[in-house]
Formats: structure tokens, C-alpha cells, sequence
């Protein structure tokens, strides 16, 4: 909790639960229906002095002087003083507004503006009205909000009292507009697909699973976006997207959430190198969103400003392991005990029963991820993680794939979509052995309903997943998701893990 034990927050509560009871027996509600402003807040501090104003906010500050008060009021916009003399609203209203409210409050104010002799654009109060009385106090008024957790789990008190949080939000917001902006623009088509799936396809991650009373039958929520959006260009869009949550039942730490926000976008006639321009166009969007081309992540100064440079895996996996890729490969799958043998060369632990796909992520992680500090394309992965997307030219060992790095966070995760139907079969089938032969519950599934769609006939295409969530902790400059998730999942607070 937000307040610590033994101070007085009981009688704080009876004590303002008794300030309501005494506002109402005045025939005073306070907590009426609605309000009618003129201005909100931001909109009143641009006005010149002597215009009237009726605005409203949460009182946030109370200076007492005898018979005149001043107090800041903030809404959404901003904040503002307003001055309230009781012979200006008149005895009783004074009265109830210096004994009655206090900080935490909502307040309607109507009068006229001035600028006080220390320069400070104020409204000269002419009528008051209750609009919400608060009965806790506001955090500030103890501690504030200092512990990352209480923040976390308390966000509504976090917003009242930390702007920069506040800030995040709005940016997240207009980060989210931009990307609309740039799909629109380019003829994408938004769209919404089902979240409650029969099947959970389209990544390689444990789902959650729920249970559906009308049909007596498990259903998942949804881990990607990717098989509903295909199946929309196979049904003749030229371009889709979706910017929706998706859920994995997997670990909480500050890169993950089990639930998070995505982006997938699909474009017929495209590739991957079509998807990387689309990065490059949402950055150049979004450096318009937060007036600058750099960012400091993580104590390292990130360039925002395309083009990014384009990194060929085959060859960076060459020199940072001193071995050709092909040689971990098997065709469209591992050679896992040479896998096993590159990963024990270079001293990378693993279990005996750790899956290949997660071996080569760890020697990827550790020999790779740590010169992707600036924004780098990785161009061109391993078949046997990728089943979803077409083969290299002439190399069935290697898929056009890339992901997205910066500040060493993947971004985004692009293919040229894979459209053989007869290919994707045998890939899925492939996923199967390893799911069966590694008990690799990440693997991805069959799904036939999805193969049968694309008998039908699905288009060349490019399609893209960028994370949202991800994407503005760089452009906030937060190494923490917590922090750009309004209310990230989170221990229950009287739990045995919790204490």
C-alpha cells in the first residue's frame, strides 16, 4: 500500500467522511451528475486578462491567508491559480471551501482572470462548486509514490503525482497515432481479429487457455496476430494491420509482460525489405512525435534517424563464433549435437534437454546482442525457428527474416512470408518432431485451417510485428516495459511470493 502502517489514515478517512456529511446537510451534493465548463485549463492560460473562465480541476495546492485562499487547480491540460476571497463568493461558500475541501479535491471555479502582482495569471473566483470530494489523501501528502512496485500497482496515484509518467502515456498515445498515420496513408487496412482462438498459431510461445461454457471446449488466447491477418489478404486486401494485445504465459521481467500490445502489418507483393522500409517510415514518424533524433536508453546515446544499417547474421555469426552458420544447420532444421558442441566451445550453459531453438538463442545473445546497441536490421535466420517464412534463393538452411534491434531490445520481427502451401506443411510438421522429440512447448502448431487457406492461393507478402510497448520504452528511454504498461501484471500483494 501506498500508505504505511500507523499513520492516521483512519482518522483521516472518518474525518473527511465526515466533511461530505456536513457538505450535504448545507443541501450542498457533493458529487453532482455534471459540469459545464468554458475552458479547460491549458485553453484559460492563453486567454488575456479580464475573460471570464468556468473551469475545473483537482486541487493539488491550498495556501490559507484569513479571508483570501489561493490554490492551484490541474485537469488534463495543465495546471492554474485560482484566488477565492470571501467577499468576492461570499461568506457560507468561503467558509465551506476553507473548512471543507481541501487538496485531492475536484472544484468547479467561475470567474474572471488576472495577473497577480508577482506576475502569475490567476482566476479571481466568483462562484465555487463541489464537484468530487476525495477522502484519502493524495500520496505526496506522506511519502509519495517512491517505491517502483507501489507505482506500478497504484497508477492512478502515480499519474495525480508524477508528470513524467504522465508524459509517457501521452507519448505512447502518440506514438500509437503515428503508426496509423503511416499504415493508413500507405493503403493498409485496419482490422480486428479474434482474441479467443480454437488454436494458438503464429509464434513460438505457451498460451493461456480458458474454457468456453457454450461449446464445452478449450479455447486460447491469442499469442500472435499473424494467421487471421494472412487469411484476410488471402481474401483479396492488398494490406492489413492490426495493433491489438496478445497474451503468452510466460515470465515477468522488465523486457516482458504475459500481456502486451502488437503491431502486425501484411502487405501483398512485398518482402522483408519492403517491411524494413515501413520501420524506417514509423521512425521518421515518430522522431516528429518526440522532437528529437536521438534518445538516451540505458546510458548509450541511440540515432533514430534512418536509414539504420542492415547486418547479414550468416556473417556476423561467422565472427563473433568463428564458425559458419551452416554448420549448426541441417537443412530446414538443427544439427543439434553440433549445436551442442559451438555452445559448450564457447562456454554457454545450457541443460541437457534445453531445445535447439534455445541453444542458438543463447549463443545469439551472448555473442551477438551486445554490438546492437544502435538500430540494426539482422538479416537472414536459421529455418528451424522460422517456419513461417520463404527460403533464401537457393539456401533452404536460411529464411528472408529479419529482426529489429535497438539498445540492444529486439523491436520488430519481419518475414517474406512464406505463401507454398506444401513448404508451410512440412515446416509445421517439422515444429511437431521438435515439440514431440524436444519437448519444446513453444514450438508452433499445425493448423489446418490455416494450410487450407492458403491452397486457396495467398500472394508473395511482407509482414511485420513491431512491439508497441517495446517500441516506447526506446523512445521514452525506459529500460523497464512496467513503466510504459499503464497496469503491468504484478505479484498479488498478499501473496506468499509477494512478501
Amino acid at each position: 500500500m501506498t500508505t504505511p502502517p500507523n499513520s492516521g489514515i483512519s482518522e483521516i478517512v472518518a474525518n473527511n467522511y465526515a466533511k461530505i456529511k456536513t457538505i450535504r446537510e448545507k443541501g450542498i451534493d457533493p458529487f453532482p451528475h455534471r459540469f459545464k465548463l468554458t475552458h479547460k485549463i491549458a485553453e484559460a492560460a492563453k486567454c488575456p486578462a479580464d475573460t471570464p473562465v468556468i473551469i475545473a480541476g483537482r486541487i493539488m495546492l491550498m495556501r490559507v491567508m484569513g479571508k483570501a485562499t489561493f490554490a492551484h487547480l490541474k485537469d488534463g491540460t495543465g495546471r492554474l491559480q485560482i484566488y477565492v476571497k470571501k467577499d468576492a463568493v461570499g461568506e457560507e461558500a468561503y467558509e465551506l471551501f476553507r473548512k471543507q475541501m481541501h487538496v485531492g479535491d475536484f472544484l468547479g471555479v467561475e470567474g474572471k482572470l488576472f495577473v497577480t502582482h508577482t506576475g502569475e495569471l490567476t482566476v479571481g473566483a466568483g462562484k465555487l462548486t463541489v464537484l468530487a470530494k476525495s477522502v484519502r489523501p493524495l500520496p505526496e501528502k506522506f511519502h509519495g509514490l517512491t517505491d517502483a512496485e507501489a507505482r506500478y500497482r497504484e497508477r492512478y496515484l502515480d499519474l495525480i503525482s508524477n508528470e513524467e509518467s504522465r508524459n509517457i502515456f501521452i507519448r505512447r498515445a502518440q506514438i500509437v497515432a503515428a503508426i496509423r498515420g503511416v499504415l493508413n496513408s500507405d493503403g493498409y487496412l485496419e482490422v480486428e481479429t479474434p482474441i479467443l482462438c480454437s488454436q494458438a498459431g503464429g509464434a513460438s510461445a505457451r498460451p493461456f487457455i480458458t474454457f468456453h461454457n457454450a461449446y464445452k471446449n478449450e479455447l486460447y488466447m491469442r499469442i500472435a496476430l499473424e494467421l487471421p491477418l494472412k487469411k484476410i489478404i488471402i481474401g483479396g486486401f492488398d494490406g492489413a494491420y492490426e495493433i491489438g494485445r496478445v497474451f503468452r504465459n510466460e515470465g515477468v521481467d522488465t523486457r516482458h509482460n504475459p500481456e502486451f500490445t502488437m503491431l502486425e502489418a501484411y502487405k501483398a507483393y512485398s518482402d522483408y525489405n519492403g517491411m524494413a522500409e515501413l520501420v524506417e517510415s514509423v521512425f521518421e514518424k515518430c522522431i516528429s512525435v518526440i522532437g528529437a533524433d536521438t534518445v538516451n536508453y540505458n546510458g548509450v546515446k541511440i540515432n533514430l534517424k534512418p536509414p539504420f544499417r542492415r547486418l547479414s547474421l550468416p556473417d556476423e555469426w561467422k565472427e563473433k563464433t568463428g564458425e559458419d552458420i551452416h554448420e549448426v544447420l541441417q537443412g530446414k532444421a538443427f544439427n543439434r549435437e553440433n549445436l551442442k558442441k559451438l555452445a559448450a566451445k564457447l562456454h554457454i550453459q545450457h541443460a541437457g534437454d534445453t531445445t535447439s531453438a534455445k541453444i542458438f538463442d543463447r549463443i545469439m545473445d551472448e555473442k551477438i546482442l551486445a554490438s546492437l546497441e544502435q538500430p540494426t536490421f539482422v538479416m537472414d535466420y536459421p529455418t528451424a525457428i522460422t517456419p513461417l517464412a520463404k527460403c533464401k534463393a537457393g539456401d533452404e538452411s536460411l529464411v528472408e527474416r529479419f529482426e529489429f534491434f535497438a539498445g540492444t531490445e529486439e523491436i520488430a520481427n519481419a518475414y517474406s512470408e512464406l505463401n507454398d502451401p506444401e513448404d508451410q506443411k512440412s515446416r509445421l510438421v517439422e515444429q511437431l518432431r521438435q515439440q514431440e522429440e524436444e519437448n519444446n512447448g513453444e514450438a508452433d502448431i499445425l493448423d489446418k485451417d490455416f494450410i487450407e487457406a492458403m491452397e486457396y492461393g495467398m500472394p508473395p507478402m511482407g509482414g511485420i510485428g513491431i512491439g508497441i510497448d517495446r517500441l516506447t520504452m526506446l523512445l521514452s528511454g525506459k529500460p523497464s516495459i512496467r513503466e510504459v504498461i499503464l497496469f503491468p501484471l504484478l505479484r498479488p500483494a498478499d501473496s506468499e511470493a509477494a512478501k
